[in-house]
């Protein structure tokens, strides 16, 4: 399956949701009238999009029309399509996102997200990606807070045809961090990607810990991170643009991974992110098997939101 359809398939609730909904409010009307404004207000809200980007949103579709003279409420879905993509601006409007990996020996990619978004398995499907791109990848078990998140990332690399450091439950996670590196140089990675605790945005001492690792990364491979991706659940909404605001402010996120996209009708979150935030979003979750994440385009996202 194509990047274009497994991003569209992902987006199949929040579609079927979005489009009924504006198909239903546009072709429902002989006139454009400031009720129909509203009501659009209310149905991009009710996707996530939020209420400052949906109000703003509507405003600029509202001017358009005006401007062009445009009294036929179905051309104004075009001109919503065209305004979605304005928020991505120059980012990504051509192809899909990519990874800076092609500045480091190894390249160094930090994962970070709260528990439950889906970090671990992310970290897999993102090592068989790299794996299949023909890239030799070193996974860095510096989740020791839990044995089992050891255990889970040991699983996961077996499936995507990595190796990986680890250390005992309870080791220092700098340390773990600091042998990766050491191998990941001697060996001839390409890529090491290190796991991070699920650790809590409010809780200051494990973000501290997590700073710590940024600066053993940082001393023992200048120029490194490369890239810091974030890993957000798209069925938690707006709580995911808060997460994202408390990392960013943390250790400055370069990236977005957005989980679960396929299970939920509020896939607005997206554009929510991207306005408020400025942090691209960078893959998409689009399933549960090993290869079902894709880089994210925002020309593709737009066509599969509103096709």
């Amino acid at each position: 399956m194509g990047l274009f359809s497994k991003l569209k398939k992902s987006l199949t609730k929040t579609r079927e949701a979005l489009v009924e909904k504006v198909d239903g409010l546009i072709y429902g009307r002989m006139t454009v009238d400031e009720a129909l404004y509203e009501e659009l207000e209310e149905i991009l809200i009710q996707s996530d999009v939020g209420v400052k980007t949906s109000l703003e949103l509507v405003q600029k579709v509202r001017d358009e029309m005006k401007t062009r003279r445009l009294d036929d409420p179905t051309q104004l879905k075009p001109i919503l399509k065209a305004e979605l993509r304005k928020i991505f601006g120059d980012y990504d409007q051509e192809g899909p996102a990519t990874l800076a990996l092609e500045a480091g020996k190894p390249a160094v990619i930090i994962v970070v997200g709260v528990n439950g978004t889906g970090k671990t398995t992310t970290i897999g499907k993102l090592a068989y990606m790299l794996r299949q791109d023909g890239k030799k990848v070193l996974l860095a078990a510096a989740d020791t807070f839990r044995a089992a998140a050891i255990e889970q990332l040991d699983i996961w690399a077996q499936r995507a045809g990595a190796q990986t450091i680890k250390h005992a439950e309870g080791a220092d996670p700098a340390a773990v961090v600091y042998d990766a590196i050491q191998a990941g140089r001697a060996r001839g990675y390409d890529v090491v990607i290190v796991d991070t605790a699920g650790r809590l945005h409010t809780k200051v001492n494990l973000m501290e810990e997590l700073k710590k690792v940024f600066r053993v990364v940082q001393r023992e491979l200048p120029g490194a991170p490369h890239e810091v991706l974030l890993v957000l659940d798209a069925t938690t909404g707006h709580n995911a643009v808060t997460q994202a605001r408390m990392f960013g402010e943390a250790v400055g996120v370069t990236g977005i991974v957005l989980t679960k996209l396929d299970g939920t009708a509020k896939g607005g979150i997206v554009v929510a992110i991207r306005d408020t935030l400025a942090i691209p979003v960078k893959l998409v979750g689009t399933g549960e098997k090993i290869d079902d994440l894709a880089y994210f385009s925002a020309g593709e996202f737009v066509e599969g939101l509103l096709a």
